[in-house]
């Protein structure tokens, strides 16, 4: 649930808390476009940016497609993806492969980016 602190938060925890690495591809997150939009004006990064009423899911890479065709076959899992995997290295962390296929290592924000308002 990454409600608070948004996925990047919530994939952190569940590596330290695994000790297992977990690995994301940045083309592969959906993040829509009015978001994005919102976060690049006001100076956000959408992976830390709250999520109500979202899953993060993690299964074993045999039965993700199996998953993912359940979770799109419900109206509000209509966007479901595979974003990334969990590996042996980097234990205890979360990198994100970007655009340019680069790695970076996605720390825990510290502090928070907006002010809890509810």
């Amino acid at each position: 649930d990454p409600t608070r602190g948004g996925l990047a938060t919530t994939l952190n925890e569940l590596a330290d808390r695994s000790q297992v690495g977990i690995e994301i591809e940045e083309t592969a997150i959906p993040v829509r476009e009015a978001v994005r939009g919102a976060c690049e004006l006001l100076g956000l990064d959408p992976l830390y940016v709250a999520n109500e009423g979202k899953l993060i899911a993690i299964v074993a890479a045999e039965a993700a497609e199996q998953a993912l065709a359940a979770l799109r076959a419900h109206e509000y899992g209509r966007e479901a993806a595979v974003i990334g995997h969990v590996t042996e290295e980097h234990r205890g962390r979360l990198v994100l492969r970007t655009a340019l296929g680069a790695r970076r290592v996605v720390d825990m924000l510290t502090g928070e980016q907006l002010p809890r308002i509810c």
